[in-house]
């Protein structure tokens, strides 16, 4: 069950935009959490498939390692240069491995979907290419936040 956004509906997001949004954009910030409590953040491609976020990590990475212990994340994906331009969407919950670790291309109908979405992406291509160091996470998102200051058109000076 995804949380409802709170504050900031006259600038949320419509579910349509969120989705052509983060199909979109190309790159997200991974926050995950070390053992002392104190935030990681790392760059990460991503692919969304309408419900769920799928990062593609390397599997001999510090964000890899935390997430084993604490499957706690946060992911950002925002662009925008000027303040009426800002927009962008966090989406957190519990980061869930899916497939074998490292990826080597071993049937896995759950990743079907994910990778050629991914290989479209980034690479062009119709079938995703595996390099035996990256493995997949799913997130599916229970909280939601979105903004977007493009819809405050007029309503504030610079």
């Amino acid at each position: 069950m995804t949380a409802t956004q709170r504050r900031g509906r006259r600038i949320m997001m419509t579910d349509a935009e969120r989705d052509t949004y983060l199909t979109e954009q190309r790159t997200c910030r991974v926050a995950t959490v070390a053992e002392d409590g104190r935030p990681h953040i790392g760059t990460l491609w991503f692919a969304w498939d309408g419900t769920s976020l799928w990062l593609y990590s390397i599997t001999r990475s510090l964000r890899w390692s935390q997430l084993r212990r604490d499957p706690r994340i946060a992911v950002v994906v925002d662009d925008g240069v000027e303040y009426g331009e800002l927009r962008g969407i966090e989406l957190s919950g519990e980061a869930v491995p899916i497939g074998e670790a490292p990826r080597t291309g071993e049937p896995c109908p759950g990743l079907d979907a994910p990778e050629r979405l991914f290989a479209a992406k980034y690479f062009g291509m119709d079938a995703m290419p595996h390099d035996g160091r990256h493995a997949w996470l799913r997130l599916t998102p229970q909280a939601i936040t979105s903004w977007d200051f493009r819809k405050l058109a007029g309503s504030f000076t610079a």
